[in-house]
């Protein structure tokens, strides 16, 4: 290690590039023409790409989601993730450097992330370069990590109406990072290597803020928003299609040992400041409202709201959800259900 402590520096210029990448060449040589006053005009050309002969001008919001639609598939999500890149530089060339060095110059997905969450993981003791050899090789092993990522890309755009693009939440929405390293982290936990797990855990919870045992199970598609304060026990697992907003808790009441965290359904709706402790299960399509202190099992499709949790509309006859909260985010609509709201 102290070989490799004397070398970060030296690394810091390539930003953990994959020593093997070949196509990113002519990508690189194009992005080089974002410094001559023909780029904008360069990428104003391309097909599906907004104009940005104006920089005032900002691309519409679903300019990603239709380009994605058109070429028809997940595997296409990372040429759309480049041509964002191209039009943000052109708006904004100052962070010419920065897109090329995390995402230009990247042939993958798995190239790219792995080089994000090594640059932000790193410090000190452990260089860029051995995370990203760490991250890369988990995520080419792995196809079922990357569709999960891809899931959780999508996830973001749809449901997060600060998301304006697939970059935005790539390079810059911490909860998506946590997750992703998460998913590397429960990797290594499955298979032993549980003191590189749990650095990598603690090197989360100190770089985002984000606090989930490497034991815990998880599903794809999930939206973390905004993610400050969100601790995930050892044993709780969280389905697939959750929204989890800041401050959760999936905690064990402190009276248990074994399997003691919380089971969250698919397509369930977290609100910020919720605490949910024990072995108990919140079933699919279920919504938490925010400051709620969960203790028992929530019916699917129901809504828990208080401390201690109630659900809206009574034990006998609680109210049923329509839609999945997950997707709606509807935070407040059963407000107008419980006279307790009444101010």
């Amino acid at each position: 290690m102290a070989a490799c402590i004397d070398t970060t520096r030296r690394e810091s210029c390539q930003l953990s590039r994959d020593p093997n990448r070949s196509q990113g060449d002519d990508l690189s040589r194009k992005f080089a023409k974002c410094r001559r006053p023909s780029f904008c005009d360069r990428v104003s050309s391309m097909s599906m790409m907004p104009t940005c002969q104006n920089r005032g001008e900002v691309a519409s919001s679903s300019a990603s989601d239709e380009a994605l639609d058109a070429r028809g598939g997940e595997d296409d999500l990372w040429p759309v993730m480049q041509e964002e890149a191209l039009s943000d530089a052109c708006q904004e060339p100052i962070l010419c450097s920065y897109y090329q060095d995390s995402i230009l110059s990247h042939i993958s997905l798995e190239s790219a992330l792995a080089n994000q969450l090594s640059v932000k993981l790193s410090n000190s003791s452990i260089c860029s370069r051995t995370l990203f050899d760490l991250f890369k090789g988990v995520f080419d092993d792995e196809p079922e990590i990357m569709s999960a990522v891809r899931a959780d890309l999508r996830a973001v755009k749809q449901r997060d109406p600060a998301c304006k693009t697939y970059i935005h939440c790539f390079l810059n929405f911490k909860g998506f990072l946590a997750f992703q390293s998460h998913r590397v982290a429960h990797k290594l936990w499955s298979q032993g290597r549980e003191s590189l797990a749990f650095l990598l855990q603690n090197r989360v919870s100190e770089v985002f803020g984000v606090d989930i045992h490497p034991g815990a199970r998880i599903g794809q598609g999930i939206l973390v928003d905004h993610a400050t304060g969100v601790v995930v026990g050892e044993t709780a697992v969280i389905g697939n299609d959750v929204s989890i907003l800041h401050n959760v808790t999936l905690g064990g009441t402190g009276k248990v040992s074994g399997d003691r965290h919380p089971k969250i359904g698919d397509g369930v709706l977290i609100g910020a400041g919720t605490c949910i402790l024990g072995n108990i299960t919140i079933g699919d399509g279920a919504k938490i409202g925010a400051g709620s202190v969960v203790l028992k099992d929530v019916p699917a499709r129901r809504t828990a709201v208080g401390n201690p949790a109630r659900l809206v509309g009574g034990k006998e006859n609680p109210i049923e959800l329509e839609k999945l909260p997950s997707f709606t985010m509807d935070q407040t609509s059963h407000i107008s259900e419980c006279s307790d709201y009444v101010i």
